[in-house]
């Protein structure tokens, strides 16, 4: 798994679940986004989540 923090204070993480997906967290807990369906190669999941708002860059 992968994550980072933006500056609002979301967290993103990259992770494995039937291939690579990703999930937004709010700084409250709250699950605000998460990508509908699986990725085969992690890069085309962080890919998806950039064109979704993510800015900060994983580790």
């Amino acid at each position: 798994m992968a994550s980072c923090k933006e500056s609002n204070g979301d967290t993103w993480e990259i992770y494995q679940s039937n291939g690579w997906r990703w999930r937004r967290t709010a700084r409250n807990g709250d699950i605000v986004g998460a990508s509908t369906e699986a990725y085969v190669n992690k890069s085309d999941c962080i890919d998806n989540a950039r064109r979704n708002g993510m800015t900060c860059n994983p580790v």
